[in-house]
């Protein structure tokens, strides 16, 4: 199997709890599909750099995957169907990094500087 990190861009009106719900159906799908979902960051309701479907802000999460291909795009065809995801980008890695993304890096550096 092959390691993945996926991305997901949800539309901003939904709220926390139903992007993790959601998130937890993706990964019960990759489950299904003999893959297996790593480590999953929520990075919250973000600015994005130009609109998408007239929103400018949009829930982020991502995901660390160990899947076949075949789950890969089982999940991508239903993310297409999908109205909640404005987005998604799946990139095939070599290995997953165990150290949180440098965009939650980045916020708890600013918590830090704000307190």
């Amino acid at each position: 199997m092959a390691l993945y990190e996926h991305i997901i861009i949800n539309r901003p009106d939904m709220s926390a709890t139903q992007v993790e719900e959601q998130v937890a159906a993706i990964s019960k799908t990759f489950a299904d599909h003999g893959g297996s979902v790593g480590k999953t960051e929520y990075w919250g309701l973000r600015n994005l750099a130009y609109r998408m479907n007239k929103n400018r802000k949009a829930h982020y999460s991502l995901l660390q995957i160990d899947a076949p291909a075949a789950a890969v795009h089982e999940v991508e065809r239903q993310h297409r169907i999908s109205e909640d995801i404005l987005r998604y980008l799946t990139i095939r890695v070599d290995e997953h990094s165990e150290d949180p993304s440098p965009i939650l890096v980045k916020r708890e550096e600013r918590k830090k500087r704000d307190r």
